[in-house]
């Protein structure tokens, strides 16, 4: 590592938390690694589910689907996004499912000669982004792809409020149920609850979960879930700012009093978001507010006590929790997660052992295939 930003995974916490709620649950198990498993490396967090017992890998789109398979993993993969109809081939010779969620998608692909392409009818029940929207043409859709010769492997909708209204996801769920029991086909994959609809919500109708944000320790409804990443820093440098004096860009931040200031390289390019100006990082036992514009590699902050060079900054973890963060910053977790770079380190701990030291342009260390 040569630079001292990094990011701590540990997989042994994310299987435990999957083995957590597909005990609650009592449903096959879909993982969600979306956009490189929420920025925590698809092909590491792969080998925990997979361990955990989950059944398929769930994915935003071929590329990501690619990647998975070009690191060796040859289990079951779900495109939950749009897909290009001209890849129906490559979708058949790498065995990746996709979702179906347009006429106009199922028309184009029915023209592409798709024997044996596996296929997840996705029903919108009310999130209206994709999916199909009434029975009629859900129907029309499935017959075209049967006729076609695709395998009809699943069906699935997407709650959009499970985190905050039951209701609502009882709604949603009628109408999934509506659309489902229309088709009268045995899919082998039944799916729409998400993370937190996966602890509360009960049905006989789906047979699956599909799991995200939860396996990173991220419920609204379990307080027993493990906490399996954090983001690290360490100062590189300490100074006295004389009262009066400015910090940063545009001048913004003033000392009222001589201040200690310490400069820790994290900034906007590593996921660090300007927005984070007032916030405080944890170090050496204390809240440390950052002062004036975050910079693009770099951010200061106000100390209260001097510490060493090299000591360590905790930018989220133990002291600071994500969804504090999130809350902070007036948005969701994921999103924080998602925007860590490629370039911050990322450190794994597997079966109680520091593993893996990566990034996105170097690795330190060769990675068993999945």
């Amino acid at each position: 590592m040569y630079r001292n930003t990094w990011m701590e995974v540990n997989l042994d916490a994310i299987a435990d938390n999957v083995r957590r709620i597909r005990q609650i649950c009592g449903k096959r198990i879909i993982a969600v690694l979306k956009a490189d498993a929420y920025g925590c490396g698809d092909n590491h967090v792969a080998k925990a589910v997979l361990e955990a017992g989950i059944e398929m890998i769930a994915v935003s789109s071929l590329d990501e689907a690619l990647m998975l398979r070009n690191e060796g993993y040859d289990g079951e993969i779900l495109i939950l996004g749009a897909t290009d109809p001209q890849d129906a081939a490559v979708l058949i010779r790498e065995d990746i499912s996709a979702a179906a969620y347009s006429m106009e998608w199922v028309r184009a692909v029915a023209s592409m000669n798709p024997e044996g392409l596996k296929i997840h009818l996705k029903v919108d029940t009310g999130m209206n982004r994709i999916g199909f929207k009434d029975i009629p043409s859900l129907q029309e859709a499935f017959r075209t792809l049967k006729n076609a010769g695709c395998a009809a492997e699943g069906i699935f909708t997407h709650f959009y409020c499970a985190d905050t209204s039951r209701e609502l996801t009882q709604k949603q769920f009628g109408r999934f149920a509506e659309a489902v029991n229309a088709l009268d086909y045995p899919f082998p994959w039944i799916h729409c609850d998400n993370s937190d609809a996966s602890v509360f919500f009960k049905d006989d109708l789906s047979n699956a979960c599909r799991l995200g944000v939860s396996m990173y320790g991220i419920s609204s409804y379990l307080d027993d879930l493990r906490h399996p990443i954090a983001l690290y820093s360490q100062v590189i440098m300490t100074k006295t700012v004389k009262a009066g004096e400015t910090i940063g860009y545009g001048a913004l931040y003033t000392a009222q009093q001589d201040e200690i200031i310490a400069t820790i390289p994290i900034g906007y390019a590593d996921g660090f978001i300007r927005a984070n100006r007032g916030r405080s990082v944890w170090i050496d036992g204390q809240f440390a507010p950052v002062t004036g514009n975050v910079c693009m590699d770099q951010i200061m902050v106000r100390l209260e006590k001097d510490v060493p060079v090299g000591t360590p900054v905790e930018i989220f973890g133990p002291h600071i929790h994500l969804e504090t963060m999130a809350e902070e910053l007036h948005t969701i977790p994921y999103e924080i997660i998602c925007l860590i770079s490629g370039r911050v380190t990322r450190t794994y701990r597997w079966h109680g052992q520091e593993l893996i030291e990566e990034n996105a342009r170097f690795i330190k260390s060769e990675v068993n295939s999945l």
